[in-house]
């Protein structure tokens, strides 16, 4: 225990001598950190176009309701809902027997006034060749051609009957006018519809192009229209393109303006325009609210840099300059 006490007192005498040169030679020198890496990118200079961005929705191109033009009930739905459907495809079938069965008796008497109408021509004939013999009276064959023109007028009436009764049962297959999307059926099979009134079957709507109506400033509209050098006509070649876009897919759709209203509303100084878009794949439907960007102000000569060199701090945005150029 004499040695383990006496190798202790000599330990803490050397620590205590090896602190104090440390103390008088001064403090440990840091090492230095190292040079950051920094990217520089060269300034581009050419003329840019400033987009402006507008609120609008989106509307279909073409919008049919599809109504039932006779009265019957609801035989055969020929379509999927919420499917594309062509122009002249067969949607709906109204019972049509009632309607065929008019259009035979239709038929029957327009037969009977063309037979009616040959007996009288006869008649006139016989009588007009009777009359020189002096066999007849003139009175008689006045008559005659009288009754020669009756029947011809009731066979036009029969005529224009049968073609109204033709109509008719054509209403009974209920067709779409369009190629488009189509609705659900708002009626089922075996409702009495057009007793009335003229019964909304569905819609078929084409969305393909798409419009899209939107509001622009009358500020933003004087200036595009100096730049333009004032309204051009349809069909100049001059289009002024428009870009949808869709905030909740980041979707971006380029197309063109195709319409611009005559005045501006005085009540909030805007005027609405009107874009087309190509929706081939229908990722847009009638109703979205989007947003359309249009070219607006054209900077000459301006300076781009890129967008990672801005930095920003509590002054506001910066950037690092590493030369005059």
């Amino acid at each position: 225990s004499g040695f383990v006490h006496g190798f202790g007192r000599r330990t803490f005498a050397a620590l205590f001598v090896v602190g104090m040169a440390l103390g008088c030679g001064g403090q440990p020198e840091l090492a230095a950190p190292p040079s950051p890496e920094v990217t520089v990118a060269t300034p581009q200079v050419r003329d840019v176009t400033v987009f402006q961005e507008f609120v609008g929705s989106t509307e279909a191109y073409q919008s049919v309701e599809i109504r039932a033009r006779v009265q019957g009930y609801l035989d055969k739905m020929a379509f999927e809902p919420s499917s594309f459907v062509r122009q002249g495809q067969l949607l709906f079938v109204i019972e049509p027997e009632p309607y065929e069965a008019q259009r035979d008796r239709a038929a029957a008497g327009l037969k009977a006034a063309e037979a009616g109408l040959r007996r009288a021509e006869s008649d006139l004939e016989r009588l007009e060749q009777a009359v020189r013999t002096n066999a007849v009276s003139q009175q008689e064959v006045t008559r005659a051609r009288a009754e020669r023109d009756q029947a011809s007028a009731a066979m036009l009436e029969a005529r224009a009957a049968l073609t109204n009764a033709q109509i008719q049962l054509d209403y009974t297959t209920v067709e779409s006018p369009i190629d488009g999307l189509v609705s659900r059926n708002l009626v089922d099979l075996g409702t009495l519809v057009g007793a009335g009134e003229s019964t909304l079957l569905t819609t078929v709507r084409r969305i393909d192009p798409l419009l899209a109506y939107f509001e622009v400033s009358e500020r933003f509209m004087a200036q595009s229209l100096e730049q333009r050098g004032g309204h051009k006509e349809p069909g100049t070649g001059e289009e002024v393109p428009a870009t949808l876009v869709l905030k909740e897919t980041g979707l971006k759709i380029e197309g063109k303006v195709d319409s611009v209203d005559n005045t501006v509303d005085p009540a909030t100084g805007t005027i609405q325009l009107r874009a087309l878009f190509p929706n081939a794949d229908a990722k847009v439907v009638p109703g979205f609210f989007v947003h359309v960007q249009l070219p607006g102000e054209l900077l000459e000569n301006a300076v781009l840099i890129e967008e990672t060199a801005i930095g920003t701090d509590l002054g506001g945005r910066f950037i690092l300059v590493v030369g005059d150029d």
